[in-house]
């Protein structure tokens, strides 16, 4: 195709809002006119009256290269020259007439912080080594696979000795072995798209194609994503498309105006964060972030996009006292333009990867989050249950005589877990701003804080859905997370803490090997209550199932009591083997194991005919499988008088006995079984 043709398309689809390669035509391209090598530029502010391009290559001379408009808010300047690495902006001079400085919205690399301009950079040319993992992502679809994310800050999981940050290509080689021998299979990135404050973890962006520099180059950070693929671990981005910071430099206000934000500030801000609001109706703003998903999917070959905020998205009230928000044209608050957005977002997404994870953090009731958009769904195909999240903190931070009043914050989640496709997530928004560490949350001496870490994260893995956890949670940490420095890792040199790190180790890989655990997540076919009403004892079982029929039962001890013989309802097969304990000694515990296979009984117990007694430790989690097949159950004996009248043969005529010879004993008395002497107890051998 001619190149103006080319331009004509891709200026067209972009101001149609379906363009979603937009960052190959938008930006800075190495590119050749005329024989000429050098920059293209390309950036869009509809209302700005003149746009220059300033940088290292031009002394930052306004003048020195000035920009013509091509659209209805395309302007574009060739340059020759320039030099990967060179900075560069955009000086744009808005409509009120005042001169800005913005950053390339389309720029893939960028000054570190403080600085704040882009970089010329090319991301053709690497050479990607990820193809059996690509091939292993399509034969094992999320739905019937294990999935246990950890999720990462990059700047806090480790650092320097120095207190420097790890780039990218050394944390690839200390994260993917370290993540992959404590059992995690995927893991999960606070944002790494380009951000000027480290406070906001990366949640307030500048750059949508950008990794943060913080780290390394754009290449160096293709090598991070290749290298854990090379080592079987999935990569998940946490994106944020609900809102954008205020920074002079960045999206804010680029032309003068707002544009890419709402016109409205009752749609456009949010007071409460101190951000604008993305312009979901406007095709251009629509064209920039479909482009921005489907890059991080095609050209770093991301597994996974976890959008942020989508509760904010989907109400217009959201975090709006009243008469500080507008109606939709129906007088509701349902974000409409919003909604049609995120519909679009994930279809997109599956059209550049069809085996993506598109993730909501959806935080409401909202219907149908992961159901197809034809449907009526918004498309995604897993959400993280807050729901889950919120009434287990509120549970674990109780002391365990109030837990039996709370019991239903264990076993309410049920009620909708096979409504959405759901990720139970112990996320870093329940370990800082004084929440406390997941630690830290358990009452108790350290003992029991300990147990209590470990019987909850059982029940976490047992739990239907699938699985993340913050970085920290395996060494046992009291604090708080801190973004600004390293985790704890001297913690390890104490054994409570060592321990808890294999226990972690341990039960992940058995989560990973029980495909009870995680074959049949998004359906009642999967789980089965055994005990979901001792709230007395804080004691939950029950059972899990996969598409060939195995069994794996499941009792959780929330209590700082231990059982001894806990009787409950369960299939009728001979014995139930011990598979897994979290109090076995070498994790910490009391050792409050099952060493013996427990039998089966046909004793009658929570409304089933055969039952079993285990014993339960403190604050404990133990795992069982059935084996052998039970004895038929035996006839129901008969009453007494309604098995002589059966047994009663046909009456004939009898002579009766004088009064003198004792009375005849009667047919319809119950015949006694006759009493075997006990043995005698042999003499101990000498």
């Amino acid at each position: 195709m001619p190149y103006r043709d080319a331009d004509q398309l891709n200026t067209y689809l972009f101001h149609e809002g379906t363009a979603i390669s937009a960052y190959e035509f938008m930006g800075a391209h190495a590119t050749t006119r005329d024989g000429v090598s050098g920059y293209m530029f390309r950036v869009w502010a509809p209302r700005a009256l003149a746009v220059s391009v300033v940088g290292d290559f031009n002394f930052w001379d306004v003048n020195a290269h000035p920009m013509e408009k091509i659209t209805d808010g395309i302007w574009e300047c060739f340059l020759p020259g320039g030099q990967p690495y060179d900075a560069y902006k955009f000086a744009v001079t808005g409509a009120d007439g005042v001169l800005r400085y913005k950053a390339d919205p389309y720029a893939f690399h960028a000054e570190t912080r403080p600085g704040t301009s882009s970089k010329l950079y090319t991301i053709d040319g690497y050479q990607w080594g990820d193809g059996a993992w690509l091939e292993h992502r399509h034969s094992h679809q999320v739905y019937s696979a294990p999935l246990n994310i950890y999720e990462v800050h990059l700047g806090s999981w480790r650092r320097r000795e120095n207190g420097d940050f790890i780039d990218y290509r050394d944390l690839a080689r200390q994260l993917a072995p370290y993540v992959k021998e404590l059992g995690f299979n995927y893991v999960e990135l606070l944002p790494i798209t380009e951000y000027p404050l480290d406070d906001s973890w990366g949640y307030q962006c500048t750059g949508y194609f950008a990794p943060t520099s913080r780290y390394g180059t754009p290449e160096d950070f293709m090598f991070f994503v290749d290298y854990m693929h090379q080592q079987g671990i999935g990569i998940i981005l946490d994106w944020v498309p609900a809102h954008f910071c205020k920074d002079e430099h960045g999206l804010y206000e680029f032309d003068g105006t707002r544009c890419y934000e709402y016109e409205d500030l009752r749609k456009g801000e949010h007071a409460a964060w101190g951000t604008r609001v993305f312009d979901y109706a406007r095709p251009e703003v629509k064209s920039f972030l479909l482009s921005s998903v489907a890059f991080w999917l095609k050209e770093y070959h991301i597994d996974g996009i976890r959008v942020d905020a989508v509760a904010s998205m989907l109400y217009l009230d959201y975090d709006r006292p009243d008469g500080q928000w507008v109606a939709n044209k129906y007088g509701g608050k349902e974000h409409l333009e919003a909604i049609d957005f995120l519909r679009e977002m994930n279809k997109t997404a599956f059209t550049v990867n069809p085996d993506a994870l598109m993730v909501a953090e959806e935080s409401t009731a909202w219907p149908l989050v992961t159901k197809p958009a034809e449907v009526g769904g918004l498309g995604f195909n897993l959400k993280w249950n807050m729901g889950w999240m919120n009434d287990m903190c509120h549970y674990l931070k109780m002391d365990p005589w109030f837990r039996q009043g709370n019991h239903k914050d264990i076993t309410f989640s049920m009620f909708y877990a096979f409504s959405e496709n759901y990720i139970l997530p112990l996320s870093h928004d329940e370990v800082v701003h004084m929440k406390g560490s997941v630690l830290g949350k358990m009452p108790g001496d350290m003992w029991q804080k300990f147990a209590g870490v470990r019987g909850f994260y059982a029940y976490t893995l047992a739990h239907p859905g699938k699985k993340l956890s913050f970085m920290g949670v395996e060494l046992g940490t009291e604090k708080e997370w801190a973004f600004d420095k390293s985790l704890d890792w001297e913690l390890l040199e104490q054994e409570p803490n060592r321990q808890l790190h294999q226990y972690i180790k341990d039960i992940n890989r058995f989560y990973l090997e029980q495909s009870p655990l995680w074959e049949i997540d998004f359906d009642w076919e999967g789980f089965q209550w055994l005990v979901s009403d001792d709230n007395h004892n804080n004691v939950v079982v029950f059972l899990r199932r996969d598409k060939t029929g195995n069994e794996l039962i499941c009792a959780i001890n929330f209590s700082p009591n231990p059982y001894e013989h806990y009787r409950f309802g369960c299939p009728p097969v001979r014995e139930y083997v011990e598979v897994f304990n979290s109090d076995r000694p070498e994790y910490g515990g009391s050792g409050a194991v099952n060493a013996a296979p427990c039998k089966v009984s046909w004793k009658e117990s929570h409304g089933m005919e055969s039952s079993v007694a285990i014993r339960i430790p403190p604050f404990g989690a133990v795992f069982l499988k059935g084996q052998g097949k039970m004895r038929a159950k035996p006839k129901p004996r008969k009453k007494a008088k309604e098995a002589a009248a059966a047994e009663k043969p046909e009456k004939k005529a009898v002579k009766v006995k004088s009064a003198g010879a004792g009375k005849a004993k009667g047919a319809d008395e119950p015949a006694k079984a006759p009493v075997k002497k006990p043995r005698k107890k042999p003499a101990p051998a000498k």
